[in-house]
């Protein structure tokens, strides 16, 4: 079981890790993995009896062995495809995400309807 310093120090590695993955980095993924995460996009949050659960469903000849499901879920959270919480049954995955950007057009938008406001105020005489 780990320590508490080492989950902060994985907590703190996967807030600073902000960019999460899109969708289109899937392709690059051998099968198993991308099927796991194809898979968790769609829950995006699932114990780890849950993913063991899927697993057991899929067809025999795609159904991986518990090694091999053991070994892609920590292949997929040291990449920082998943979030890993917990340890053991009790574990929980979440699919990180990529977080969209701000958008600038917004920004502007905004400023620009802030000034003339601004600049109507000036020019309107106060009412009584």
């Amino acid at each position: 079981m780990s320590g508490i310093f080492d989950r902060l120090q994985k907590q703190m590695d996967v807030e600073s890790q902000k960019d999460g993955i899109s969708p289109l980095d899937l392709a690059a993924l051998p099968p198993l993995l991308r099927k796991i995460m194809r898979y968790m996009l769609r829950e995006y949050e699932m114990l780890y009896s849950e993913i063991c659960q899927w697993a057991k469903e899929l067809p025999e000849e795609e159904r991986p062995s518990q090694a091999d499901l053991d070994q892609a879920l920590e292949i997929l959270s040291k990449q920082f495809w998943l979030i890993k919480r917990g340890e053991g049954e009790r574990g929980r995955y979440q699919a990180n995400l990529r977080r969209k950007a701000g958008s600038k057009l917004a920004q502007g938008a905004w400023n620009a309807l802030d000034t003339k406001i601004a600049a109507a105020k000036k020019k309107e005489p106060p009412q009584e």
